[in-house]
């Protein structure tokens, strides 16, 4: 026998009644020879941190735009601490590890440049509606072309918005990410000194604790302890109401008017100029859009370009294009 079949035989007896295992996978949209070694979803988590996506996210905002200092997050340490987050959750609840890995990996794959401030302006001159969410699945199916299994996309487009994933593995990964970016940025905007510990509000520090490594793990024992037995991923009531405290406070404090988001208007203005000149320059597209702009026509195909820039490349790239260069001689 080799090792898939062994893993995912251990999986039917090890895992818990609510788990989602390998050999049950509604597959992919294009059949694939099953790997030997390596079960279904074990492939798709390689084929996410292999991609050129997963690379990309190191020069992604998270909070701070390009922040000057080693310690801020940016998208890519995000997406490990939500998966870390999420595979301490699915082991503690016997669920498969393995779907919950690659889910989490690949959540943010399609989040576009500048954070959710990229996001809001390209949702507002596309004439299609642009999520993250959405964004990440058309990563993995139509640009990368990684042709992940159902329910790893299935999971990737439901960490957030309307609905819910069909697994268990998917509504960890879910909530997961909350825990990681309440957290997290709570840490950076002290860092930044956008707030002070102190500034946390009084009842959230008594019910979580008075650092991140409390406040994570309260909100973990707080999921477990409120999911262990039932078919949902759910969180004790007093320690959601913490949490969602703490959610509007970043919301309030760091979110929205800080200092640290003076520059936003700056990168969306950037962001639409790139958008709208290669709205006007469709031979500039790499020949890697090429197919999705004679299929769906080149606004899906700038939006699709102009999502998948790193902070980094979009501002050479501006500079490039719209910033005089001196003159030599």
């Amino acid at each position: 026998m080799v090792y898939r079949q062994r893993r995912e035989l251990w999986e039917k007896e090890h895992l818990g009644p609510n788990a989602f295992c390998s050999a049950d996978s509604r597959g992919r949209a294009e059949p694939l020879e099953p790997c030997p070694m390596r079960t279904c979803f074990c492939r798709d988590r390689d084929r996410i941190i292999h991609s050129k996506a997963f690379r990309r996210l190191k020069h992604k905002t998270q909070v701070f735009l390009s922040p000057q200092g080693d310690h801020y997050r940016t998208r890519l340490i995000h997406t490990l601490e939500v998966s870390q987050i999420s595979r301490d959750l699915a082991r503690a609840l016997q669920l498969n590890e393995d779907l919950t890995e690659a889910i989490a990996l690949g959540h943010d794959l399609g989040h576009t440049p500048f954070g959710h401030a990229g996001e809001r302006i390209l949702n507002q001159i596309c004439s299609f509606e642009f999520s993250h969410n959405e964004q990440s699945v058309r990563t993995c199916a139509k640009i990368e072309k990684l042709n992940l299994t159902h329910e790893v996309l299935d999971g990737i487009r439901h960490h957030t918005g309307d609905g819910l994933s069909e697994t268990l593995e998917g509504r960890i990964v879910r909530i997961a990410d909350r825990i990681a970016y309440v957290n997290h940025d709570i840490d950076d905007a002290i860092r930044g000194g956008i707030i002070r510990l102190e500034d946390l509000p009084p009842s959230t520090s008594k019910i979580l604790g008075n650092n991140p490594s409390q406040r994570i793990n309260t909100m973990i024992i707080g999921i477990l302890s409120a999911s262990t037995g039932k078919n949902d991923i759910v969180m004790d009531p007093v320690v959601l109401e913490a949490m969602n405290e703490l959610r509007t406070f970043l919301f309030d404090k760091v979110y929205f008017g800080s200092r640290a988001k003076k520059e936003e208007t700056k990168a969306q203005l950037m962001i639409a100029g790139l958008f709208h000149y290669f709205m006007e320059h469709t031979d500039k597209i790499p020949e890697e859009y090429a197919e999705i702009l004679q299929t769906e026509g080149k606004e899906r195909a700038v939006c699709d370009y102009i999502a998948g820039m790193s902070d980094v490349y979009s501002v050479g790239l501006y500079k490039q294009l719209f910033i005089p260069k001196s003159w030599e001689g």
